[in-house]
């Protein structure tokens, strides 16, 4: 989305010498799209990727690669470039660039750009397994977070030199969300100072015996996008985690929450001071009645489970809230999205639910992106989003809790 103040934000993007140098094209043009001007640099190896004219093509403006080069219009491009913009991204970047970043070294346009840069900076990294994993880089990007510089994380999969693990490059649309969060940081909302956020996030895990549990796919995802964002818009924020694949937003008050049980005795202790509940959480229903003390051996054809449900939290918050609570669910559901969560929102006593299928690829658990739609209580019909950034979902939650706080 565009930021916050409407007013078109100026980035730079570095391309450095890597096969993914096609793909910031993509953050080019999502770029664009988010009403930002781009201009363009790049190393003479990203060059034998990709040519500057496709850059120019696209931007409008002189792509630079060479700053002494007799068709740069700018002689001191290096300090011109990097200081009159509101962001610089490298993407890709190389594990050679980022460690020219982190020792200082300023040998070509890129990486004279980086030294002379007064904004912030975000680099997508993106090389083989082995570099990416190497104690060389590792501590590179150890020094360039403590310099201040943001990174999007690669993913994981089948690099172009056919070994498989983390180093491909981060997909465009996760880069440019990244950029768009930095842009609007400076213009962001506080409108939710005062209040105080208390989040469940994650999934729960119910014990069998001492290997085997009862659990879902939730990564937390969600919740944390959730979290960060209400910080970020003034907002106190506690989260009671159960087990996430994603690590948590460090600005937030974490309380870790094995159980059901665990996390509604977390709850319990914690919402007579929060204003805003969010049940994030894919908490388990179901419990096996008695854990078993030692390992379960392999001597039947089948096993049967005796289970008895856990604590519903989001109910339990809900009817016993204080004055001024407000009380947000989640509904993922698999079939009949909409009825099933209207259906929670009135049984559960609710404010506000979101729903979405998690049958979708672009919606589904681990996803970086969602398709939800929010429900209020007395605010007339559903509001749907189609797959958006977990981020912009969270703030168009958020935007609803605003709305649920004005005056009727």
């Amino acid at each position: 989305m565009p930021p916050d103040n409407q007013t078109a934000k100026r980035v730079a993007l570095g391309v450095s010498g890597g096969i993914a140098a096609y793909k910031a094209i993509e953050v080019l043009r999502g770029l664009q799209k988010a009403g930002c001007e781009v201009r363009v640099a790049m190393t003479e190896r990203a060059c034998e990727f990709i040519q500057p004219l496709t850059f120019r093509a696209l931007s409008g403006s002189h792509v630079v690669v060479d700053d002494y080069a007799p068709d740069n219009p700018d002689p001191i491009a290096h300090i011109t470039f990097s200081q009159s913009v509101d962001l610089l991204i490298i993407a890709p970047a190389t594990a050679n660039i980022l460690a020219k970043f982190a020792n200082g070294i300023a040998d070509d346009f890129l990486t004279s750009t980086y030294l002379a840069a007064n904004a912030p900076v975000l680099v997508a990294p993106a090389m083989n397994t082995t570099m990416w994993e190497h104690p060389a880089t590792r501590r590179n990007l150890e020094t360039l977070r403590r310099d201040g510089v943001e990174i999007v994380a690669p993913d994981d999969g089948e690099m172009a030199c056919g070994t498989i693990g983390p180093g491909r490059l981060s997909e465009p649309e996760q880069i440019v969300a990244a950029a768009l969060e930095i842009l609007n940081r400076s213009t962001a909302k506080q409108d939710l100072r005062g209040e105080r956020f208390l989040i469940t996030v994650g999934a729960t895990r119910e014990e069998i015996d001492p290997v085997r549990f009862i659990s879902n796919r939730s990564s937390g995802r969600m919740g944390f996008a959730l979290a960060e964002a209400a910080s970020k818009r003034g907002a106190e924020v506690t989260v009671v985690a159960g087990i996430t694949t994603v690590n948590p937003p460090d600005e937030v008050r974490l309380i870790k929450a094995l159980s059901a049980a665990e996390m509604a005795q977390a709850v319990a202790a914690e919402t007579g001071k929060a204003t805003v509940f969010i049940g994030a959480a894919a908490v388990a229903d179901y419990r096996p009645t008695q854990k078993v003390a030692q390992k379960i051996k392999k001597t039947e054809n089948s096993l049967t489970l005796t289970l008895e449900r856990t604590p519903d939290i989001l109910s339990q918050v809900a009817s016993s809230r204080t004055p001024g609570l407000l009380v947000i669910g989640f509904a993922a559901e698999t079939e009949n999205v909409l009825a099933n969560a209207e259906a929670k929102l009135v049984n559960k006593n609710l404010d506000a639910i979101v729903a979405n299928d998690v049958t979708r690829s672009d919606s589904g658990f681990d996803s970086r992106t969602n398709a939800i739609t929010i429900i209020a209580r007395g605010n007339g019909k559903p509001i749907e989003y189609p797959a958006i950034s977990k981020s912009e979902a969270a703030n168009r939650i958020l935007d609803a809790i605003v709305k649920l706080r004005e005056p009727a």
